[in-house]
């Protein structure tokens, strides 16, 4: 049996609270986080939150790999065209199938055809956006 994304198991603590709540039950995110994490098997949610973390990075990122993500906020689908660094570090570079536009202003462009970035154990960059967004988030292309 696979094992559920970390945003699948947010939406289901999401739709618990709400169902909760219409039930007239008000639990907090944090409780709800709690209660499903327990379903899943773990002791807690930070418990959860590691072990899905490790099994949903991608493991298997070497050059000429098709992955997705996002850039910037942007969705993209490309191929790794370089890759180098342990584990946990590790600096790629993507070429992309279509050009993304890493700026969110209208009156204003900036089109990638290849991004680069610095990629965590959890397939995410460490560097964020002021939202506290990564700038670069990466998933193999399941084929």
């Amino acid at each position: 049996m696979t094992q559920p994304s970390l945003e699948t198991v947010k939406a289901q603590a999401k739709a618990l609270r709400q169902a909760l709540e219409a039930k007239g039950t008000a639990v907090s995110h944090a409780q709800s986080l709690e209660l499903i994490a327990r379903q899943h098997g773990a002791r807690d949610w930070n418990t959860l939150h590691a072990r899905l973390g490790h099994c949903n990075a991608p493991t298997n990122l070497a050059v000429g790999t098709k992955v997705t993500g996002h850039y910037l906020g942007q969705r993209y689908n490309g191929e790794i065209v370089s890759i180098s660094g342990p584990v946990g570090h590790r600096h790629v570079e993507i070429a992309l199938d279509q050009p993304v536009d890493a700026i969110q202003f209208e009156s204003f462009s900036n089109w990638r055809h290849r991004i680069r970035g610095t990629l965590g154990k959890d397939g995410r960059s460490t560097r964020r956006t002021s939202n506290g967004t990564p700038h670069l988030a990466v998933e193999t292309t399941r084929i």
